[in-house]
């Protein structure tokens, strides 16, 4: 079958080979892929800034596809289903976050396009416990960016509470803060959506999905936009989804006393210079929140069941594997916000 492998560490280093197709065992489940999202880790794996991956493996771990044979110990999961899959393959099953199903925190886990060989292929093996079948509401497409939804659930839903009358600031109006935005204003919340004027696209497009307010932080000021909005109180939950210092810096003086940030992105530098003294003195709570579990993934597929997220407005680019390159180009050229490969 075809795959689209990360043969060595370093940039690129990858290409579209014939290897050999994977046979349900045990618990596992064989899928026909149907469409894989690009994920920035896939993208960051690409430019040979990832070490996560062990090579050679083959990428992708946001899908969808259909059943066509399981393992002599599943159960729950038959050939014809519909499904799309958590990207845990493989974890220790003894440690402490394994027996609380917190399978992200697991240091021993192995993940699917990481450790065990991912879904840009015309075939991929799950565990059953990682497959969720789905709703015939939710379309394939829309599926595969169940994995994404789910960490953004996550982080807003887990590790944080969102209440109708909060107001929300979130920072990067890219896939992940896109989604993460639709999720809290799926709770009723009123949200302010930031970023800075190359994003301009990108920030109409948070309007357009319902956002109560967009901020170009280069052209208007954002402390005066939050604190009118809050009575000067500031956002009652932040959520950084860019990464970026600056943006963290700003939103932590604007997050209410005693109230929730929640950092979704992750930094290019292991240490940075963060604005601790607001952290202090506003009694804020700062919360790293990691990948996705189990749980998330319910709460994912019943927002996509439900009609609560735009998937639609959220694909903007289906390419075919063998033009995985082309793919793969188009979401570094940063001009589109999701982009599938169909298997």
């Amino acid at each position: 079958m075809k795959a689209v492998v990360k043969t060595n560490p370093g940039y690129d280093q990858m290409e579209l080979k014939d290897v050999e197709e994977p046979q349900a065992y045990g618990d596992k489940v064989k899928i026909k892929v149907a469409f894989t999202g690009i994920c920035g880790s896939d993208i960051h794996t690409f430019k040979g800034e990832y070490k996560n991956p062990t090579t050679p493996v083959t990428l992708g771990h946001e899908f969808s596809g259909v059943v066509v044979e399981v393992g002599p110990d599943v159960t729950s999961i038959k050939v014809g289903d519909r499904v799309t899959s958590e990207t845990t393959f493989e974890t220790c099953e003894e440690c402490i976050y394994c027996k609380e199903r917190d399978y992200n925190l697991c240091s021993n886990r192995r993940g699917i396009g990481t450790q065990a060989n991912g879904s840009f292929a015309e075939f991929v093996l799950s565990r059953e416990e990682s497959c969720h079948v789905l709703d015939e509401r939710i379309s394939l497409e829309a599926a595969a960016l169940t994995e994404p939804l789910a960490c953004c659930v996550h982080s807003a839903l887990e590790k944080t509470t969102i209440r109708p009358d909060d107001t929300v600031l979130v920072f990067g109006p890219g896939p992940i803060g896109l989604l993460l935005a639709q999720v809290v204003k799926a709770q009723g919340a009123t949200v302010i959506m930031a970023g800075i004027t190359k994003d301009s696209d990108r920030l109409r497009l948070a309007k357009e999905l319902g956002m109560d307010r967009i901020v170009d932080t280069l052209k208007e000021d954002l402390a005066e936009v939050v604190l009118g909005m809050t009575d000067g109180y500031g956002a009652e939950r932040v959520f950084d989804c860019s990464g970026a210092v600056p943006a963290v810096n700003q939103g932590l003086p604007l997050t209410k006393k005693k109230g929730d940030f929640v950092q979704v992105g992750l930094f290019a530098e292991k240490k940075n210079a963060i604005d601790e003294e607001s952290i202090i003195q506003r009694e804020i709570a700062y919360i790293g929140s990691r990948s996705q579990k189990p749980s998330s993934w319910i709460l994912a597929l019943d927002l996509l069941a439900n009609g609560k997220i735009n998937t639609d407005k959220m694909i903007t680019k289906v390419y075919g594997l063998d033009d995985w390159r082309e793919a793969f180009e188009a979401v570094m050229a940063g001009n589109e916000i999701k982009v599938l490969v169909k298997s």
